[in-house]
């Protein structure tokens, strides 16, 4: 390969500067706190890699505010000791057992195209491992029901399944025993929320109900 071409990008480069130049200048002493003293947030974000949906935009955090993880369609794995690799499971149990997080969020959002794919029965793999099908495997029973709905459309389907599947992460958290025991002492807190890429509205899940309304500002 040439070597113009493994040239690191320079609109990375720029923003770098910016950011060096602007929040970290304003914020020096903050991130000097968190590199002698470690990080100690107080939540965790489950989110979706989408490039459109940063947790850290969105709540407009700073430094150290937010332990995000972040995957395809921001889904949540049942608890699974099986000896395999399990990368969200392993930020869930850094967060919980070693951060001693209070609140973990699973937030989801608009035109998820993880959640497209997986109402998509028909879809190609994007390559012979298809990671990505597999991945979604965890929502075919949710995402066969709403597909099956003659009278949605699908914009309606996307969506009502973007919403379901929080529902669904949020039970997978709950199989983890380190969640359910923290969680049943009061010590640990469990939410839903909805991003719209649209307009920017974000919609927040009753814990009772399960149905997402946009809280008062």
């Amino acid at each position: 390969m040439d070597k113009q071409q493994q040239r690191f990008p320079d609109y990375l480069l720029n923003g770098y500067h910016n950011f060096m130049n602007g929040r970290f200048s304003e914020q020096q002493k903050r991130y000097k706190a968190l590199a002698e003293t470690g990080q100690k947030p107080k939540t965790m974000v489950i989110a979706c890699c989408d490039s459109r949906a940063a947790p850290e935009t969105i709540f407009d955090s700073g430094p150290g505010e937010l332990f995000v993880v972040r995957n395809v369609a921001n889904l949540m794995p049942p608890y699974e000791p099986d000896g395999h690799y399990h990368s969200t499971s392993a930020a869930l149990e850094f967060a919980v057992q070693s951060l001693r997080v209070s609140d973990i969020v699973v937030m989801g959002h608009g035109r998820c195209g993880g959640i497209k794919a997986a109402l998509d029965p028909d879809a190609e793999p994007l390559s012979p491992g298809d990671f990505i099908g597999r991945w979604m495997h965890l929502l075919r029973p949710a995402a066969e029901q709403i597909q099956s709905n003659d009278v949605m459309t699908q914009a309606e389907r996307q969506r009502a399944l973007e919403r379901v599947s929080i529902r669904n992460s949020l039970a997978n958290l709950r199989t983890f025993p380190c969640v359910q025991i923290l969680e049943a002492k009061g010590k640990l807190h469990l939410h839903g929320a909805w991003f719209d890429i649209s307009t920017g509205e974000l919609w927040v899940m009753d814990p009772v109900t399960g149905d997402f309304s946009r809280p008062g500002m």
